[in-house]
């Protein structure tokens, strides 16, 4: 059962009163109140029993799951939560080792509320977790999971009490959570429902880049920039276009990025 479940009651007696004056200790916290309703509401529904949770663990570290003994820096477990949203989303889990060691968590009620914390103030725009606890062998271990945002993306601010703070965006690649390359960011941003409708046109240059495609698989923005003479800033936003209209496809490399042609079906 999730965590906040068990602050559920009946209607009658001042819900929400009762459920913050129970989950936070003072009063200058009240003004969570909006983000928690969300959790709360969408963590009814989550369920993972132990079986569950053991057969997860046993497929190691992934693009999907990570692992973390204990939540050691704020900052850190930002980083995976907006990788898990910015790509296709996954689980984080609280209490295990990288080997997949059941270490449990000592305070199941302070790491939640650091979590919380995090995903409001240290990721922009704020991302909902889904949230519970569960037991094995007599150690709770926190399980949070990510959906894949339809606000992409979500940057990491690691100073959010600073104006001008500079901000990171990340992704997950293999078991890693990396920084996103700027035309990656770029495709992220154009993903959002609010982002505009791109309007496409072929024109010479578009071609030349897939007859280079069509001979060598892959071009990055050097690779085009240099084939048809134009800024790399004008590359990358040429490229990003059409990754937006589903022409080709950004791939993530420990390097660099690189794009490819979509095969049709």
């Amino acid at each position: 059962m999730s965590i906040f479940s068990s602050f559920l009651i009946d209607k009658n007696n001042n819900y929400y009163e009762t459920l913050f004056k129970n989950f936070f200790s003072n009063n200058q916290d009240y003004y969570f109140v909006s983000f928690i309703t969300k959790i709360i509401i969408d963590n009814i529904k989550v369920k993972m029993n132990r079986k569950e949770l053991l057969e997860l663990i046993s497929k190691g570290e992934s693009s999907t799951l990570e692992f973390k003994r204990k939540i050691s820096s704020n900052i850190k477990i930002a980083k995976e939560i907006s990788a898990f949203a910015n790509t296709i989303g996954g689980y984080l889990l609280i209490g295990i080792d990288d080997d997949g060691s059941i270490n449990g968590v000592e305070s199941e009620k302070g790491d939640i509320y650091q979590v919380l914390i995090i995903c409001e103030f240290n990721i922009s725009p704020p991302v909902i977790p889904y949230i519970e606890i569960v037991g094995i062998n007599g150690k709770d271990i926190i399980v949070i999971y990510i959906k894949e945002s339809k606000s992409k993306p979500h940057k990491l601010d690691e100073n959010p009490d600073e104006k001008n703070s500079f901000k990171k965006t990340y992704i997950r690649v293999g078991e890693k959570s990396v920084v996103a390359s700027r035309e990656m960011v770029r495709v992220l941003s154009g993903m959002s429902p609010d982002s505009k409708p791109i309007t496409l046109s072929i024109g010479e240059k578009e071609k030349r880049l897939f007859h280079y495609l069509d001979a060598h698989e892959r071009s990055t923005v050097k690779d085009f920039a240099r084939l048809v003479n134009i800024s790399e800033r004008r590359s990358e936003r040429l490229l990003v276009r059409l990754v937006r209209a589903g022409v080709l496809q950004i791939h993530v490399d420990s390097n660099y990025d690189y794009f490819t042609l979509i095969e049709k079906t």
